[in-house]
């Protein structure tokens, strides 16, 4: 017979403000920026930071604070859900999105710190300078687009299990479980089919701050299922 309560107190309040903050810091600090790098960092991109470079860099550090607080909100959710026999699918599934927040992260603070090292740098050099400097920073920027792809698919693997765990063991309500789920394979199928234009992987992202805070109301004000093990 299983046995199911609902687990609700400072455990799951803690998780959903997590949820909720990460929201507004990921949002917040994109939205408010006053200048978006694309894929890859253009000289055009210094110009731009220039014009308020302080500015920039607070804006960028509050997005970065916005995955770290993802990572936090996930690593509370695993207090949640330590029971048997659904921790066999949520954690793993955790885990991977854990993995790929802050791999996301990592390539985040890759255009932060060129994004503002970069300003410094240029100003003076003349075109063939310039040219030279920015062929000397694409290696290095290949790599955080590498870590961008990557952590949208790990992302979108931990979030397909999560969902998968949400809807079998009614852990949350059923759409929240079907949003998470399907969110994770729209991510995933984004890149996988088209790697090379991260424009269309853009509303992902906005779906995503959406999720985090339906997550977060979520714990907050309904607490989660917790089914006893299966005898």
């Amino acid at each position: 017979m299983n046995m199911s309560k609902v687990t609700k107190g400072f455990e799951t309040n803690f998780t959903g403000w997590a949820f909720i903050l990460a929201a507004i810091l990921l949002w917040g600090g994109l939205v408010l920026s006053s200048h978006h790098i694309g894929e890859y960092i253009v000289a055009d991109d210094f110009k731009e930071i220039g014009k308020g470079v302080w500015y920039w860099i607070w804006m960028y550090r509050i997005h970065i604070f916005g995955w770290v607080a993802m990572g936090i909100s996930m690593f509370s959710l695993v207090t949640l859900m330590t029971g048997r026999p659904y921790r066999v699918v949520t954690l793993p599934g955790i885990g991977m999105v854990v993995v790929g927040t802050f791999a996301i992260a990592i390539a985040n603070a890759f255009y932060y710190n060129f994004g503002a090292w970069g300003v410094g740098k240029t100003i003076g050099m003349n075109p063939i300078e310039l040219e030279i400097f920015m062929k000397d920073i694409l290696a290095t920027n290949q790599y955080a687009t590498c870590f961008l792809r990557f952590g949208r698919i790990f992302s979108g693997v931990g979030f397909v299990l999560l969902g998968y765990g949400f809807i079998k063991w009614n852990l949350v309500a059923k759409w929240l479980g079907w949003f998470t789920a399907i969110l994770g394979f729209v991510a995933m199928g984004i890149i996988l089919s088209i790697p090379d234009n991260f424009e269309i992987y853009k509303p992902i992202f906005h779906v995503k701050v959406v999720w985090l805070l339906a997550m977060g109301i979520s714990l907050l004000r309904f607490g989660m299922n917790s089914p006893g093990a299966a005898e």
